[in-house]
């Protein structure tokens, strides 16, 4: 007798014989194509059962097999049935091969509105078919509803600029390239362009939807009509007319002649299809609200340092609690994540995490995107490592920051300080490159390896990331990574800072700082430099430390960055927490 996702699986086989297909793809992504979906749109995790961030399934008539990167591997492991899923690495055992090798010349299935058209290119030597309905929700008889809250104005003092002038500026970029509208369907752009937030998804601000954006900074909005109160209809304004979802194809329809740019490997192929469809031009290129949203005007820089010195005294206000109760044992993962979660919930415009606390203890700390759950949940040991990946979300700026401590009471082994300093060395040396305009993010991700390739450890995942303004904690188009796309930095932009080293079954180690792109003031320079100034504010470790592994230029700045902190946070601190930090942040 079948039993919970096995019987998911064969419901899901029937569905595909009876329509004389021989598997389906089941992507981690919603209609939207983002990172975070709501729960309606958990589709990879109800037929699976592992819940990461990125991730695609394949379910044959005889074979399945569920697919991730390098940081959910354990995570993959310890969440899907061996025995049901065959667990692949997507980069090294790349999802469109094994189909290939599995199904070739076979008819599989998809759902166009969950593919963007460059993942469907990829997917060769097999008959793709779309499919509507979805056919995980054609079997999931409880799926939750849609979220429908409504979506919020968001004030222009936070935003820097009207909607308006964002909306000029981007049909202006469109009518420079020949073309007359963009199609819009990341959360983070409707937010920004329209200046909007909303409660559509636990972690990130955003009001799900759509918008025709044209050349004259007119536009559409395509939101289900709960979203939509008569408040923000006025603050959309006269320029912004409203329509619902189901409009999109009588919308699209009224495109033929017209030049329309589609993102292929951010949107939807559904788009590109009716495009098609309806006569019009398709013109391939990025959201074209992607870079501008990266680069923060004045107010978005001001407002990040102001909710970086608010998250830096609630992290200040844990740290101090995890020195004193850790060591003394009682704690648990989900209990420190609380603590940390009820620091920032006391500070001003605190609005909700940015993303689920990564709350490892030893062994746990090395799954890179580890999330506890009451079932994995284990308490914190003393003498042993303990990472804590998190972030808040405030009204005037997203934070993300990660801190590995040792608990103590006694001495941290040799080998585990050599690891941490490296990693931690990998922070400095990034945080301190100077570069010239034009660079990318690709270009700067060995400064942050280097310490680590001298002794032949290395870590399996990106070292940066772009960061949103009251949005994604997760933004692009600009990343530091091997990988990156090849968007130069620019000022303005907020990208995250943090190797790390991970040994299976022991430890892990991140270090993670978020930085904002600055002007570097060379005078005399032939061409524009820029530099990196640290927003985060929060001590590292001293006990994990080893001065003699770390350059002398970076110990001077982190003696300098602690000076920092302490100077900044001080006076905001309890009494207790204030004695910690002036021993936490003395010189090494």
């Amino acid at each position: 007798m079948l039993s919970g996702h096995n019987i998911r699986v064969e419901a899901l086989r029937a569905e595909c014989a009876a329509r004389g297909l021989a598997g389906y793809i089941v992507p981690r992504a919603d209609e939207y194509l983002g990172e975070y979906v709501p729960p309606c749109a958990e589709r990879l995790a109800w037929i699976s059962g592992f819940t990461g961030s990125a991730g695609l399934a394949i379910v044959l008539a005889g074979r399945a097999a569920v697919f991730s990167d390098g940081r959910y591997t354990l995570q993959l492991a310890q969440q899907t049935d061996g025995a049901l899923w065959e667990r692949r690495h997507l980069i090294e055992d790349k999802p469109e091969n094994w189909l290939c090798n599995a199904a070739a010349g076979q008819k599989i299935g998809f759902d166009p509105w969950t593919i963007s058209a460059d993942a469907l290119a990829r997917f060769t030597g097999v008959e793709m078919v779309p499919v509507s309905p979805n056919l995980i929700d054609a079997i999931w008889t409880d799926r939750p509803a849609p979220p429908l809250e409504p979506a919020l104005a968001y004030p222009e003092h936070y935003a820097g600029e009207a909607s308006s002038a964002k909306r000029q500026r981007i049909g202006a970029i469109l009518a420079e390239a020949g073309q007359d509208a963009a199609i819009l369907s990341d959360g983070a752009s409707l937010a920004w362009t329209f200046n909007i937030r909303g409660t559509d998804l636990e972690f990130c601000p955003f009001a799900l939807g759509y918008a025709l954006l044209r050349k004259d900074g007119t536009a559409t909005l395509f939101m289900a009509p709960e979203k939509i109160t008569a408040g923000l209809h006025a603050h959309l304004g006269p320029e912004v007319s409203l329509a619902a979802p189901a409009d999109l194809h009588t919308a699209i329809a009224a495109l033929k002649g017209q030049m329309v740019r589609y993102d292929p490997s951010t949107q939807p192929v559904w788009f590109e299809r009716a495009l098609r469809q309806a006569g019009a031009r398709t013109a391939h290129g990025p959201d074209p609200v992607a870079l501008p949203r990266a680069r923060k005007n004045a107010a978005e820089q001001t407002g990040a340092r102001a909710a970086h010195l608010r998250d830096g005294v609630a992290m200040a206000e844990f740290l101090a609690w995890a020195a004193e109760a850790l060591p003394k044992g009682g704690q648990t993962e989900m209990s420190a994540a609380e603590t940390l979660l009820a620091c920032r919930a006391r500070q001003d415009l605190f609005r909700g995490e940015s993303f689920p606390a990564i709350s490892g203890a030893g062994e746990n700390g090395a799954i890179i995107h580890y999330r506890v759950t009451p079932e994995s949940n284990r308490p914190i040991h003393a003498n042993e490592v303990y990472l804590i990946d998190s972030g808040g979300q405030y009204l005037d700026g997203t934070t993300d920051i990660t801190r590995t401590i040792w608990t103590g009471p006694g001495p941290a082994p040799a080998e585990v300080k050599a690891h941490v300093t490296r990693v931690l060395a990998g922070t400095i040396a990034l945080a301190r490159a100077v570069f010239p305009e034009g660079v990318a993010g690709a270009h700067l991700d060995a400064f942050a390896r280097a310490e680590l390739w001298r002794v032949g450890l290395d870590y399996d995942h990106g070292t940066g990331h772009g960061v949103g303004s009251y949005l994604s904690v997760h933004e692009g188009p600009a990343g530091i990574s091997r990988a990156a796309k090849p968007v130069p930095l620019a000022e303005g932009m907020i990208l995250s800072d943090e190797p790390g080293y991970y040994l299976p079954g022991a430890y892990g180690i991140r270090m993670e700082n978020l930085v904002l792109v600055q002007k570097a003031p060379f005078e005399g320079a032939r061409k524009p430099f820029l530099r990196f100034d640290t927003l985060t504010l929060a001590p590292f470790d001293r006990a994990l430390i080893d001065p003699a592994l770390l350059p002398r230029e970076s110990l001077d700045w982190l003696n300098d960055y602690h000076a920092e902190v302490r100077a900044a946070l001080s006076p905001h601190l309890s009494a207790t927490a204030q004695f910690w930090l002036k021993a936490a942040t003395a010189p090494i």
